[in-house]
């Protein structure tokens, strides 16, 4: 028993000096649940909301309600329909309201006015939870004006799914996919390849022939760059004639952000590439360090806006949440150069540092 006691002790010295094990085992589990706690929520707060013609006194208490529910942030008025339309592509608001022109005069004197709920489709679940919210909203406020005025007062609101009026779920998911699988291929299938090499002794082999480091690099990642070309076009092809998905904006502009996102997954690959030493290490690495958070801050599973403002910011530094956004706008709304021009440029800038970044590390490692 003496003996058992004193190996439990020299363990648990092992594990104390072990500063590492201590973070694995006490570290990850807190940051896990309090990661899960606050950013999984299927509740849409601080959704952005748009107004069109609102002038009357009953609107804008509407109006003012809704801004005051947690749910809901009335940041645009707008003059017109294409403003609006505009707002949505641009992934500014997610719900307008529109008053019609004789709202205030019609409730007043017949007890009836009519207003239309404009949602963003794309996200099909999320577009009937704001509307749900919106609708609660205007229960309530009718409800306020009948204790009020002691009349019966009704306002009818009709709702429209924009880009998604059959709000079929695809639409939703099939882009989030595409960020997923491209991550998966780009990102682990680079690593482990290079790790591969460096782990079975073949990299020095190599690195001894008179190619130079950089162009062995790239014929590692060119093959990987193909097939991700090969599951884009797949992916397009199932999407438009099996799931019936449209892609309403340019095929061009569509396999340029891709292709950019396809660069930034390879560059990040082989940032890893340089940390790990291998192929289990690297497949580990991937998966804790890309699948988890791509899932929960990618906007994919779970709305961005409901979640802390600190996370929201960590949300910003997740590529797939940039590629899966511009994908939306493109292949479901029709957008166009100008309303993607952030995500690109978020893109843009990420691939950069990361291939900064992997080809001096790969420099000092290799060399």
């Amino acid at each position: 028993m003496k003996q058992f006691l004193a190996f439990v002790l020299k363990e648990c010295k092992h594990i104390a000096r072990d500063r590492w094990t201590l973070l694995i085992l006490l570290g990850i589990p807190i940051a896990q649940i309090l990661l899960f706690g606050f950013a999984i929520t299927t509740e849409v707060r601080s959704t952005p909301v748009a107004v069109y013609a609102s002038s009357g006194q009953t609107a804008r208490e509407i109006i003012a309600q809704l801004d005051a529910s947690p749910y809901f942030v009335v940041t645009h008025e707008v003059g017109s329909p294409s403003e609006v339309d505009s707002l949505f592509r641009c992934g500014a608001i997610r719900l307008a309201i529109a008053f019609s022109p004789e709202f205030d005069s019609d409730l007043h004197q017949t007890g009836e006015a009519k207003i239309q709920l404009i949602a963003d489709g794309s996200d099909p679940n999320q577009a009937r939870t704001i509307i749900g919210y919106a609708t609660a909203v205007l229960s309530s406020y009718q409800e306020r004006l009948l204790k009020e005025h002691r009349a019966p007062v009704l306002i009818q609101a009709e709702t429209r799914m924009l880009y998604n009026p059959q709000a079929k779920s695809a639409y939703h998911f099939v882009p989030g996919v595409m960020g997923i699988i491209l991550t998966l291929i780009c990102a682990m299938m680079t690593a482990i390849a290079i790790v591969r090499e460096r782990e079975m002794g073949t990299m020095e082999v190599l690195l001894a022939s008179p190619i130079r480091p950089l162009y062995i690099i790239l014929a590692k990642a060119v093959p990987y760059f193909a097939l991700s070309l090969v599951d884009l076009i797949s992916i397009l092809l199932l999407s438009a004639f099996v799931l019936d998905v449209p892609i309403e904006g340019s095929l061009f502009l569509l396999f340029g952000v891709s292709m950019l996102y396809i660069l930034l997954a390879l560059s990040l690959g082989l940032m890893i590439s340089t940390l790990v030493e291998s192929q289990v290490a690297a497949m580990l690495s991937s998966g804790m360090a890309l699948m988890a958070p791509t899932m929960i801050f990618s906007g994919l599973m779970f709305p961005i806006e409901s979640m802390p403002v600190v996370l929201q910011w960590v949300s910003t530094l997740m590529p797939a949440r940039w590629y899966i956004a511009a994908m939306r706008k493109i292949m479901i709304q029709g957008a166009s150069l100008v309303h993607v021009e952030t995500e690109i440029l978020a893109l843009t800038l990420m691939t950069s540092v990361l291939i900064l970044v992997s080809l001096y590390k790969f420099k000092t490692r290799l060399e």
